[in-house]
């Protein structure tokens, strides 16, 4: 879920990007990005997936079952595509028909921003304490009416 969306319940066309990017890193992880088993003090898997992109090495991220039979240089060109895909603002986000153009070439790749939902692990834990669990929406409830043209 896109972080506009959980945070203000704002969806654009920008919002599937970013779940597309999510995806992407699933696939080539081999893991979820919920109910992720943090690695490196990761929180979750985007916050890993960037660590490792800053680091670089963005390679340990691919699985092993992944790795044993691909092009490593389209596989690390993907995890690039996908942390685009995942950048905190929409706007910094590319369109999917970019994203369809980038998969399909070998042009030059920007560098991505910082991706949506990273925490901060210290301010959690100093106030994990006092803060209560919250449903991530605010909305409980969302309704879409379809109307014809």
């Amino acid at each position: 879920m896109a972080p506009e969306y959980a945070i203000y319940g704002q969806f654009s066309v920008k919002s599937d990007v970013f779940s597309f990017g999510i995806l992407l890193l699933e696939m080539i992880s081999g893991k979820k990005n919920r109910g992720f088993n943090p690695l490196n003090h990761s929180l979750n898997l985007i916050e890993h997936a960037w660590r490792l992109w800053k680091a670089g090495h963005p390679s340990e991220l691919i699985d092993s079952f992944v790795k044993e039979s691909c092009n490593l240089s389209e596989v690390l060109r993907c995890i690039h595509i996908s942390l685009l895909c995942i950048q905190q603002h929409p706007k910094d986000r590319p369109s999917m028909s970019s994203v369809v153009l980038m998969l399909g070439s070998e042009t030059a790749l920007e560098q991505p921003k910082k991706p949506g939902f990273l925490f901060d692990k210290k301010s959690l834990e100093t106030t994990s304490s006092s803060i209560k669990v919250r449903s991530s929406s605010t909305n409980e409830l969302s309704l879409s009416v379809l109307e014809a043209r």
